[in-house]
């Protein structure tokens, strides 16, 4: 799936999500668990990634095996040092707006992976 980076494209990640749900009988704890990772993953990349711009695309992948399914989500951004963020659990970040959309798809996915650079994410969630 290819977006444009507009934030109104996330209702067809929802929609999307809904559709393997259904197609691959995916059970509920785990859907919402895909459900919040990947919409997350999708607007870090719009709004962080390609700074909402329209031009800009994100890529949305996905594939499914008897044991687990994967969602890749790229963008057209320069990336950023995922090994180096903050914690948003501190009490100095609490109450910041941002930052905590990496730390939540850590804990939603069963294993996460980022490219070199850090404009490519991919999340892994085990369904069997």
């Amino acid at each position: 799936m290819i977006l444009k980076s507009e934030i109104h494209n996330i209702s067809l990640v929802e929609k999307l999500i809904d559709e393997i749900s259904a197609e691959y009988k995916i059970h509920t704890d785990i859907y919402g668990k895909l459900l919040l990772a990947v919409v997350e993953g999708v607007n870090n990349a719009i709004v962080h990634g390609n700074k909402l711009d329209r031009e800009k695309d994100v890529v949305l992948e996905y594939q499914v095996t008897d044991k687990e399914i994967q969602f890749c989500i790229h963008d057209c951004g320069p990336g950023f040092d995922y090994n180096n963020l903050p914690d948003p659990t501190l009490p100095e970040n609490i109450e910041r707006t941002h930052g905590r959309g990496i730390f939540l798809m850590n804990h939603l996915a069963d294993r996460i992976e980022f490219n070199d650079s850090g404009n490519q994410v991919s999340l892994f969630f085990n369904i069997a």
